[in-house]
């Protein structure tokens, strides 16, 4: 994939009561790089995208922001990963800083490619405004929060598809390897059958994960901003973090398969609040009083945020059930846990993160009775699992319930995967193209997360 890159202007603030400069921006390599714009970094996942180096990106990313905390929190990531000791980055960065950061983007669009992690209620008119102008598209899930949205959405993929640009949601969950395994061995008739089609009481498939206010990213306490706990900005759970459990519903079940929104119903849905005092949300924010446009949300002294939800659909006639839990602060040596169950005719693949697995995702197969089942698995690992994962070995725990044993080599952690979602979505822009199946897959997972969202309400 070609991309012409103009020479230009680019005024350059570096804060506020520092002087502006005119930089001259020019291109530092070959005009077929992929340049890369970073638009409002309100969320650290932005930051995440640049951990590492990519062949054929450029080295300069180029930030448009409003000035705040938030910006400056990115910054600082990129230069502690540019400084850090082992395979140290070296990112240049260009920054705009203005209340006209999207204009001026779209105006001199410097890059080919807008990154875009932060406030989720301005997501979509970022996406639409940068597929008109022709720019490929990479955001950190969600893309949409609501059904207006989500009309938004369906505009921006025609219009990226008559521009020839690519709109890509990263899905990092896809490359946690206990959920790869996962899906490897759902693929393998001998061990797993055919998925079921399961029952409201016990779904073909089950996804659930827990997750943390208060947390450590890249070694430091994560601050977070006071409008991640406002949902009209963040979105409620069950159309925010519940939108890579969907994806996974769909991926596993169903790989490499069209999935349309005729495929999917609701079936049930709840939302129910995180409760926080003051003393909470002050150590995750680094605020001593609740701002004004969290008021709503303020019951007696303590911050009621509709962080959490859950949903029973069916999809393509079976059952899955996805839900989602904040609670304020993990357990001290753990952190964020995930549950998984798929159901097949000889097994059920079972991922479980407890304490008996010491909080980190462990896969288990539980078979349903057939004959010399030891030996199917056995043969799946040698000649099917080994290749992709070498050293992947099965323990036998029970009478009919093997544990999958995969190497710490593999286990390289949640920041570890924005790297290789990045590879990813970069193979595919020098391809030119999605895989068929990727673009109508994202508008129904987004079309499930907005039905439950609205069933919920109800």
């Amino acid at each position: 994939m070609k991309y012409s890159i103009s020479t230009l202007l680019l005024v350059l603030c570096l804060g506020c009561g520092q002087k502006k400069e005119e930089v001259k921006v020019t291109a530092d390599s070959a005009p077929d790089k992929v340049k890369l714009m970073t638009l409002d970094p309100g969320h650290f996942h932005a930051a995440l995208v640049q951990k590492t180096m990519y062949k054929g990106v450029d080295s300069t990313i180029y930030v448009f922001a409003p000035e705040g905390p938030e910006v400056r929190d990115f910054l600082t990531k990129i230069e502690s990963y540019n400084s850090r000791s082992e395979t140290p980055t070296h990112w240049k960065v260009n920054n705009y800083f203005g209340d006209d950061y999207l204009e001026k983007m779209i105006a001199q669009k410097p890059g080919n490619v807008m990154v875009v992690a932060g406030k989720n209620s301005k997501k979509i008119d970022y996406i639409l405004a940068a597929v008109k102008a022709g720019l490929n598209v990479y955001a950190d899930k969600p893309l949409v929060i609501n059904p207006e949205g989500f009309q938004k959405l369906e505009e921006a993929f025609k219009i990226a598809e008559g521009k020839g640009v690519m709109i890509y949601d990263i899905m990092t969950e896809r490359f946690e390897v206990t959920t790869g395994m996962q899906r490897q061995f759902s693929m393998l008739p001998e061990i797993f059958g055919q998925v079921l089609e399961g029952s409201p009481e016990e779904p073909a498939i089950i996804k659930e994960s827990v997750h943390h206010f208060f947390k450590y990213v890249s070694g430091q306490p994560l601050v977070r901003p006071a409008w991640f706990f406002d949902v009209n900005e963040e979105g409620e759970g069950i159309v925010d973090v519940t939108t890579h459990l969907v994806d996974l519903v769909q991926w596993e079940l169903f790989p490499d398969q069209i999935i349309d929104r005729t495929d999917i119903e609701m079936v049930e849905a709840r939302r129910w609040p995180t409760v926080l005092t003051l003393d909470e949300f002050t150590r995750v924010t680094g605020l001593e009083s609740f701002p004004d446009y969290l008021k709503k949300d303020i019951e007696g002294d303590k911050l009621k945020v509709y962080c959490n939800g859950e949903m029973l659909y069916k999809i393509k006639g079976k059952y899955a059930k996805v839900s989602v839990i904040w609670n304020y602060e993990a357990p001290e040596g753990t952190g964020d846990t995930h549950y998984s169950i798929m159901r097949g005719t000889k097994s059920d693949l079972i991922i479980k993160q407890g304490k008996e697995e010491n909080f980190k995702p462990t896969l288990y197969i539980k078979s349903k009775g057939g004959e010399n089942f030891e030996d199917f698995i056995t043969k799946a690992i040698e000649q099917t699992i080994d290749s992709k994962f070498p050293g992947t070995k099965a323990e036998k725990v029970s009478e009919n319930i093997w544990k999958i044993n995969i190497p710490d080599e593999f286990k390289i952690g949640h920041e570890a995967h924005f790297g290789q979602v990045t590879q990813n979505y970069l193979r595919y822009l020098e391809e030119g193209e999605l895989p068929n199946w990727e673009i109508p897959n994202m508008i129904t997972k987004y079309y499930t997360t907005i039905e439950g969202y609205k069933m919920a309400k109800k």
